[in-house]
């Protein structure tokens, strides 16, 4: 079996790494925050073994990724086109995208703006959001959400507060938020999506007594290394657009994703309990969905915590939408 193969592209005018694997048509995995290339390392060699072509990017702002330094560099629309270069460095006319947290936004909007390239779509752990004429701007709509208490988005908005946090202790932060939104930590430990103004972010996550099956020390290394070189900022400046992306992308208001699409879930994942609406309307904003997905007893990281069935839903699903 071949081995994953990591090299550097150029595209968008920035110097990405990836990570690759097999031969075939085309499929881009995107990963979320706060990861990289590895959190799809079990994908990678199943979808290989299925007969295609598997790319995982490190995103700008993450990993060997390079990392620019203004805010607006993290816009949607250049990480879009960040997905479409590297379309086009591999000499490929099209690609399957499929996106997990942060990276699911970046899939869609690939799906949206460029149909010619991106011929299906999987969305990982967000349910797409179709935005309408009458939406207003995301911070304004989560301070009315959170009314008393404060949002993990508005919370990441102050440069420098969240980053601060998290590298203070790199490994202790990322087995926190890995943890307390999978689906292994009990109720009471679970991530909350709100909290009190006197609090912190890290006061929301809890700290494992032993790390759950599906992260071992060796990925928390991985993972430790990375985030420890890098820092947080790159990541982190994806929320501080939201704002900008909602202002940019005001003509897609009413778009519906037309190519074959699958969604996977987790059970216990907030981000989908809490947006049950977008869950339940995803054939009306995805007319071509092929199959949406709860796992049960799973969490946020939902490649990592069940690879054996999402890696069976994505070769059904690739294997029908090629």
């Amino acid at each position: 079996m071949p081995t994953v193969n990591h090299r550097f592209i150029d595209t968008n005018g920035i110097r990405m790494h990836i990570a690759e694997q097999g031969r075939g048509e085309l499929v881009i995995l995107c990963h979320g925050f706060p990861e990289c290339w590895y959190s799809w390392r079990h994908q990678l060699a199943a979808i290989a073994d299925a007969g295609f072509h598997v790319v995982a990017p490190d995103q700008r702002g993450y990993g060997q990724t390079d990392q620019p330094e203004s805010i607006e560099a993290y816009n949607i629309l250049q990480l879009t086109s960040d997905i479409v270069g590297l379309v086009h460095a591999l000499d490929c006319e099209q690609a399957i995208i499929i996106g997990h947290d942060q990276g699911a936004t970046v899939a869609w909007h690939c799906a949206l703006l460029r149909p010619d390239l991106f011929k299906a779509i999987a969305l990982l752990s967000v349910p797409y959001r179709a935005r309408s004429w009458e939406s207003r701007p995301p911070t304004e709509m989560l301070k009315r959400m959170a009314s008393e208490q404060q949002s993990y988005m508005l919370y990441f908005q102050e440069q420098g507060l969240i980053e601060a946090e998290l590298e203070a202790d790199v490994r202790k932060s990322l087995s926190m938020i890995l943890y307390s939104a999978s689906g292994d930590a009990p109720p009471e430990k679970r991530w909350r999506f709100l909290f009190d103004k006197s609090e912190k972010f890290i006061d929301t996550v809890t700290q494992p007594e032993q790390l759950p099956s599906w992260l071992t020390e060796q990925d928390l290394d991985f993972l430790t290394r990375e985030f420890e070189r890098t820092g947080f900022r790159g990541g982190l400046a994806r929320y501080r657009n939201l704002d900008r992306d909602w202002e940019l992308t005001r003509f897609l208001s009413g778009a519906k994703i037309q190519q074959p699409a699958l969604f996977i879930g987790g059970e216990f994942d907030a981000i989908v309990t809490r947006n049950q609406d977008l869950f339940n309307n995803l054939e009306k904003t995805m007319p071509n969905l092929r199959k949406k997905v709860l796992l049960p007893n799973t969490g946020h990281w939902i490649q990592q915590e069940r690879p054996t069935e999402v890696n069976q839903l994505l070769i059904e699903f690739l294997a029908n939408a090629v």
